[in-house]
C-alpha cells in the first residue's frame, strides 16, 4: 500500500497540542515560522514517500545479513542514506556550531514520524545518530566534540547505544564489559554487548559506538559504570580515517520485525582491545547515557505514532476496496459493500484514527515542552517546561508505542484473513510494531518511573499544574456550546477525577512505604494518564477547529468526540484497578512461590 505522510494532521497538531504559533509569535523558538515548518514537513513527505516508503517491503522480504564480519544492508539502502544525508535532513536539529541548523526538537520529531511511518527499519539508524550527538553535546570534550561532531551532525557517520549484554539487561548493574586505562588518556575495552542496531553496516563511512563499561576501580552496581565512544574506525589528527578498531560484529540476532534493521552481536577487544574515550566523568557514565536514552524515548514514542498511521492508512485503504456483505438498510438485491460502511470496522478504523491521532499530541508536545526548557528566555519558565518533558517522556514513549501495538493489531483485524498473510503487508507493520514497547526501557519500567519519579515530582507540584491546564481545556469544552461536540467535557472531567484520585491514592501509598501497592498500579496509572492526556489535546484540537468555523463533521471534532465517548470512558475503571487491584496481585504471589 502506498504511503501518504498525514501533513496536514501533522501541522495540525503542531498548532493545537505543541502550540507551536503562540511560541513562534514570542520569538520562543527563534528564525522558525508557521511558512518554514509548513515548507519542512512537506518536503519531507515528499522524500519519505519517494525514497523511503518503496523500500519498506523491500527491506523486510531481503533483511540485514553478515557475510565475514560485515553486514550487509538490503538493496537501495545506501543510497537511501546518501540521499537523505546530502539533502541535509541529518542536520536539521544538530548545533549549529557543528554545522547542524539548530531548529527545534519539536520539528525534528514531526519529521521523525514521517521517516519511521515511511520505513521504520530505516528510521532506527538516525534516530540513535541524533541521541549520540546530544550525549556529546552535553558530556563530551572539547577535543571529542571537534573531532566527532560534524560528522556525526552531518550524518556521514553515524552513532549507536551499547549498553545491553547477555547477563545485564535492564538491569544495568550487573554489566561486565571493561575498560582499561592507557596512560595517553585512552581506554581499551573488552566485552560482549547484544542488541545494538546498527552496530555494523557500510552506510556510513564510521560508526561511533557509545558503550557501557566499567573501570578496573570501579565500586559495584551502577554506580561504577562510566561511557565510552569507541570509534569502528579510529581518527587521525588530521580527521581522516585511520586503523579499524577492534570491535567487530559477530551476530546479527534473527527477529519477529525490522528485518531490515540489523541488531547486532558486538564483541569488542577480542585482539589488543578497542580504542575508546571517556565521556563524561569517571563511574558517572549513566548520567551521560541517559541524556541519550530520554532523547531515544521520546523518538521511540514517535515511532510508535508513526507505525500507527502507517497501519491506519493500509486498513483505511483495503476497507474501501474489500466488499462484503449487504449494507445496513440496503435493498435484499444489492450487492456486497465496501466493508468500511459496517458499524464494527468503522469501530476499529476510528479507534485507530483516534489512539493515533493522541499520541501523536502528547510526542509533540512533550518535544516542545524539551525546546522551551533549552530555548526561553524567562528561567521560569525554562524550569516549568523542564518539570513538564520529565512528566511527560514516560508517557509519550510508553503509550505511543502500545497504540502503535494495539492499532496494528487492529489493522490486521480490518483486513480479516487477509490480514494474516504476510502479501498484504499489514501482518509487517504488527511484527515491527512490537519491539516497541521493550525498547528504551520497557514499558513498565516507564510506568515504575512515571509513578515513583515523575508523580512526586515538586511535590507533585509539577503534576498538578499539569492537571489545572488539562481542567482548563475541559472547561473551554463545556464553554463552547457546540452541539458537536457531545459528551466531550462530561468525559474529560470524569478522566480528570480518575487521574486525580489515582494520583493521590499512589501519593499517599508512596508516603506509608507501600511501594508494592504503588507499583502494582504502576502500568495501568500510565494508561489512565495517556488517555486522558490524548483526550485533552484532541479536544484542545476540537476547540481550534471550532473557532476556525469548522463544521460538526470535521475531523478533528468528530476524533475527540469519539474518543471521549468511547475511550476515555475507560479511565474510571484503570483508576479502581489502580486504587484496588494491589490486594489481589498480593494473594496471587503464592502462585509464583518456587
Amino acid at each position: 500500500m502506498t504511503y501518504r505522510a498525514p501533513t496536514d494532521d501533522i501541522l495540525f497538531a503542531l498548532d493545537t497540542a505543541a502550540g507551536l504559533p503562540g511560541l513562534v509569535e514570542r520569538g520562543v523558538l527563534e528564525g522558525v515560522d508557521g511558512d518554514l515548518v509548513k515548507a519542512i514537513v512537506e518536503e519531507a513527505a515528499r522524500f519519505a514517500e519517494e525514497e523511503l516508503a518503496p523500500l519498506n517491503r523491500v527491506g523486510d522480504i531481503q533483511g540485514a545479513r553478515l557475510e565475514n564480519g560485515t553486514v550487509v544492508v538490503p538493496e537501495g539502502w545506501t543510497d537511501a542514506y546518501r540521499k537523505w544525508t546530502d539533502a541535509g535532513w541529518a542536520a536539521l536539529p544538530g548545533p549549529v556550531d557543528y554545522g547542524g541548523q539548530g531548529l527545534p526538537n519539536v520539528l525534528s520529531m514531526a519529521v521523525c514520524e514521517i521517516w519511521n511511518a515511511a520505513n521504520l527499519a530505516f528510521g532506527l539508524a538516525p534516530l540513535l545518530t541524533q541521541g549520540t550527538v546530544d550525549a556529546l553535546v552535553l558530556e563530551g570534550s572539547d577535543a571529542l566534540k571537534q573531532t566527532y561532531l560534524p560528522k556525526l551532525v552531518s550524518g556521514e557517520w553515524c552513532g549507536t547505544m551499547n549498553l545491553t549484554e547477555p547477563q545485564a539487561g535492564s538491569d544495568l548493574g550487573l554489566l561486565k564489559t571493561r575498560a582499561e586505562p592507557q596512560g595517553d588518556g585512552s581506554y581499551r575495552l573488552y566485552g560482549t554487548k547484544i542488541f545494538i542496531t546498527y552496530g555494523e553496516h557500510e552506510m556510513t563511512e564510521n560508526i561511533c559506538h557509545l558503550v557501557l563499561a566499567r573501570l578496573p576501580d570501579a565500586p559495584p552496581g551502577t554506580k561504577g559504570i562510566s561511557l565510552f565512544l569507541v570509534p569502528k574506525y579510529l581518527v587521525n589528527e588530521d580527521g581522516t580515517l585511520g586503523a579499524r578498531n577492534d570491535v567487530v560484529c559477530t551476530g546479527l540476532e534473527h527477529k519477529l520485525g525490522i528485518h531490515a534493521s540489523p541488531t547486532c552481536v558486538m564483541t569488542y577487544g577480542d585482539k589488543e582491545g578497542a580504542v575508546g574515550y571517556m565521556v563524561g566523568e569517571p563511574h558517572r557514565g549513566l548520567k551521560a547515557m541517559f541524556i541519550m536514552m530520554n532523547a531515544a524515548r521520546l523518538a521511540v514514542g514517535v515511532q510508535g505514532v508513526a507505525v500507527a498511521e502507517r497501519a491506519t492508512q493500509a486498513a483505511m485503504a483495503y476497507a474501501r476496496e474489500r466488499r462484503q456483505g449487504r449494507a445496513l438498510g440496503a435493498p435484499r438485491d444489492a450487492g456486497p459493500a465496501p466493508i468500511m460502511v459496517h458499524p464494527d470496522v468503522r469501530r476499529m478504523l476510528m479507534t485507530m484514527q483516534a489512539l493515533t491521532g493522541a499520541a501523536r499530541a502528547i510526542c509533540l508536545a512533550t518535544a516542545v515542552a524539551g525546546d522551551v526548557a533549552e530555548r526561553s528566555s524567562d528561567a521560569a519558565e525554562r524550569a516549568r517546561a523542564e518539570g513538564l518533558r520529565a512528566l511527560l517522556t514516560p508517557v509519550a514513549k510508553a503509550f505511543s508505542t502500545d497504540i502503535g501495538v494495539e492499532v496494528a493489531s487492529l489493522a490486521i483485524q480490518v483486513h480479516g484473513g487477509m490480514g494474516y498473510i504476510e502479501e498484504t503487508g499489514a501482518a509487517q507493520f504488527y511484527r515491527d510494531a512490537r519491539i516497541l514497547p521493550i525498547y528504551e526501557g520497557t514499558n513498565g519500567i516507564q510506568a515504575i518511573d512515571l509513578v515513583t519519579r515523575k508523580l512526586p515530582l515538586e511535590n507533585g507540584a509539577v503534576l498538578q499544574a499539569y492537571v489545572a491546564e488539562m481542567r482548563e481545556t475541559a472547561e473551554a469544552v463545556r464553554n463552547s456550546n457546540q452541539p458537536g461536540f457531545g459528551a466531550m467535557a462530561e468525559r474529560l472531567d470524569e478522566a480528570l477525577g480518575a487521574l486525580e484520585g489515582a494520583s493521590r491514592w499512589l501519593g499517599q501509598a508512596l508516603a506509608k512505604g507501600d511501594v508494592a501497592s504503588a507499583l502494582a498500579g504502576a502500568t495501568p496509572y500510565l494508561r489512565l494518564f495517556g488517555l486522558t492526556a490524548g483526550g485533552t489535546y484532541l479536544a484542545r484540537g476540537a476547540l481550534g477547529a471550532a473557532r476556525a468555523g469548522a463544521g460538526d463533521g470535521a475531523r478533528p471534532i468528530v476524533l475527540a468526540r469519539f474518543f471521549a465517548e468511547t475511550l476515555l470512558t475507560e479511565a474510571p475503571a484503570l483508576a479502581r484497578t489502580i486504587t484496588d487491584g494491589a490486594g489481589a496481585l498480593a494473594a496471587a504471589g503464592t502462585l509464583f512461590d518456587a
